[in-house]
């Protein structure tokens, strides 16, 4: 992660995650696509520091064990607050299967190329920061759930039971993204929480970061 225009020997590796939420909402221009993010979580303490002050995106700080190869991916982390614990461990497969939700691999990845905009949650809650993801470089894998745990989404007072189910897994790897950010979003209205089907998915990327308002 760096500035624009600075070279990538002044970047700072991470570990990050974020949980993400397939939304629509209402703006001037009609209904607009995107993802809402309660939570992030990052082993930086620069992540910490600055997201939600100078960068968009509140970071909790959190402890990862991550394993990568060619065919497997296992990635886990815990709050270091103790707030949150996930562990997901997938494996690279040649075509998507067992989707409730998406036909093939093609389908999936376009309903999350859609989803580059996001907004997190803040202290506030009627403001959003945003973000929105760029690249000419986009790329998924299908891969099988071999083992997965969220106490964000295992959590009953959330999600009752049966309200939030696995339903695939994606891997994005090797994409370099630019991220930009966006003016904060206030609400009007709300909606009630509708089922939640959650498909898993893990980038590890360079990436770049842009700020502009």
């Amino acid at each position: 992660m760096r500035p624009t225009g600075l070279p990538r020997w002044v970047g700072l590796g991470s570990e990050n995650a974020a949980h993400r939420i397939a939304v629509e909402w209402d703006g001037p221009g009609g209904v607009h696509s995107g993802v809402y993010i309660p939570r992030r979580d990052s082993n930086s303490w620069v992540n910490v520091a600055v997201g939600g002050r100078l960068y968009p995106g509140t970071h909790h700080r959190a402890s990862f064990d991550v394993a990568e190869s060619r065919s497997q991916l296992r990635v886990g982390f815990a709050a270091r607050d103790g707030s949150a614990a996930v562990k997901v461990a997938v494996r690279i497969e040649e075509r998507l299967v067992g989707s409730e939700l998406f036909a093939d691999t093609a389908a999936a990845s376009a309903f999350f190329e859609r989803g580059v905009v996001g907004f997190s949650a803040t202290a506030s809650p009627d403001r959003f920061d945003g973000l929105a993801l760029e690249t000419n470089a986009w790329q998924v894998e299908p891969a099988s759930v071999v083992e997965v745990h969220s106490s964000f989404f295992d959590d009953p007072s959330t999600f009752p039971a049966g309200s939030a189910e696995i339903d695939c897994a994606l891997v994005m790897r090797r994409v370099p993204v630019t991220w930009r950010a966006l003016d904060p979003l206030t609400p009007t209205s709300r909606a009630p929480s509708p089922r939640v089907l959650v498909c898993a998915a893990h980038r590890r990327a360079p990436t770049r970061a842009t700020v502009t308002r």
